[in-house]
C-alpha cells in the first residue's frame, strides 16, 4: 500500500495550521511543521506557532526544536522531516506536511536541488558588501542579474540573497537555472493542498495576526531577544521591526505598521511561489472540509 504525505502550502494568516489539525484528526496522524521560523524556541508570539490547543490537537513535529543560536541548514531540515515522515509512516499510511516557506516544502516534496560549490572570496566581498552597503543593495543587485530569484525569494533574508548572488556570481549562471532539475525519488506519494483567498482578505488577516502579536506580547517577546539581534534568524519580519522600535529608531507605531506592510509582501511572494507549482489543488479560505477529504480519498483510492 502506498504511502502520503498530503502538503498544505498558502500565504500567511490564511489558516493553514487549522486545516493540518483537521486533517491529521481525520487520518489519525501527525503533522510535520515546515515552517522556517517555528523551529526556534525563543521565538513564539512573532513567528505565529500553534497554540497549545493545537498542539494538543495533534502531534506535530520540528516546531521548537532548535535555538536562535544553532545553525540550522536546509539540508538538515530535509534530513530531519524525511526521517520524521518515515517515522509517522510506520504508524500511518498518511503524513501531514504544514508550512508557508516554499523552499522548505519543495525540498520535501521534490528534493534539494543540486547547486554547485562557490568561491569563498565571493561570499566574503558579498558579506562585506552587506555590512557597509546594506540589504537593499544586495536586493537590487539580484534584481539585475536574476529578476526570477528576486520575485521568488524572502528579500528579507539576507543570508538567501548572498547565497543566490554568490551561486549566479561563481557559475556564471542565474540561481533560478539550477532549481527544481530533477525530482528526487521519496517512498510516498505528495498530494499538494493550497488554500487561498481574495488578496484584500488575505492583507486584512494578515493585519488582524500582526494587532494579535501585539496584544499578546510581542514587544516584551523580542526585548528578551536583544542579546541575539545580530544572528540571521532573527533577522525577520515581526522581530526586526521591533528591534529598531527598541533601539529608539522609529515609533511602536510605526513599527507595527512596517510589520503588516513586510508581512503582506511576503504574502505576495509566497502566492507567486505556490502558482508556479501545476500540482497544487486549490481552495478558497471558507472551504468545507469534506470537500477537500474526498479530493484527498479520491486520490489515494486511484
Amino acid at each position: 500500500m502506498y504511502k502520503y504525505l498530503i502538503s498544505i502550502v498558502g500565504p500567511t494568516a490564511i489558516g493553514k495550521t487549522s486545516l493540518a489539525i483537521q486533517l491529521a484528526e481525520k487520518y489519525s496522524t501527525e503533522i510535520i511543521s515546515a515552517d522556517s521560523r517555528q523551529f526556534y524556541r525563543e521565538m513564539n508570539i512573532g513567528t505565529a506557532k500553534p497554540s497549545v490547543s493545537e498542539l494538543n490537537s495533534a502531534k506535530h513535529h520540528l516546531i521548537n526544536n532548535k535555538s536562535v543560536v544553532d545553525n540550522y541548514s536546509i539540508g538538515e531540515f530535509e534530513q530531519d522531516a524525511i526521517k520524521q515522515i518515515s517515522n509517522i509512516h510506520s504508524r500511518s499510511n498518511i503524513a501531514v506536511l504544514v508550512g508557508g516557506s516554499g523552499l522548505y516544502l519543495d525540498v520535501i516534496n521534490y528534493g534539494l536541488d543540486q547547486i554547485p560549490k562557490t568561491e569563498k572570496n565571493i561570499r566574503n566581498s558579498l558579506n562585506n558588501d552587506f555590512e557597509s552597503k546594506g540589504l537593499i543593495y544586495l536586493q537590487n543587485k539580484l534584481k539585475k542579474i536574476d529578476l526570477i530569484t528576486y520575485n521568488n525569494i524572502d528579500l528579507n533574508n539576507s543570508r538567501r540573497i548572498i547565497r543566490a548572488l554568490e551561486v549566479t556570481i561563481s557559475s556564471g549562471k542565474p540561481y533560478s537555472s539550477f532549481l527544481n532539475k530533477k525530482k528526487v525519488d521519496r517512498d510516498f506519494k505528495v498530494i499538494e493542498i493550497g488554500i487561498n483567498a481574495e488578496r484584500e482578505l488575505v492583507y486584512q488577516r494578515i493585519n488582524n495576526r500582526v494587532d494579535d502579536m501585539v496584544n499578546q506580547g510581542l514587544i516584551n517577546e523580542v526585548k528578551k531577544l536583544i542579546k541575539y539581534k545580530h544572528l540571521n534568524s532573527l533577522n525577520t519580519i515581526g522581530y526586526k521591526e521591533i528591534f529598531r522600535y527598541l533601539n529608539g529608531d522609529i515609533s511602536l507605531e510605526f513599527a507595527v505598521n512596517e510589520i503588516k506592510k513586510n508581512s503582506r509582501r511576503f504574502a505576495k511572494r509566497q502566492i507567486t511561489w505556490f502558482k508556479s507549482n501545476n500540482n497544487i489543488i486549490w481552495f478558497n479560505q471558507n472551504y468545507k472540509i469534506d470537500n477537500i477529504i474526498k479530493v484527498i480519498d479520491e486520490l489515494i483510492s486511484n
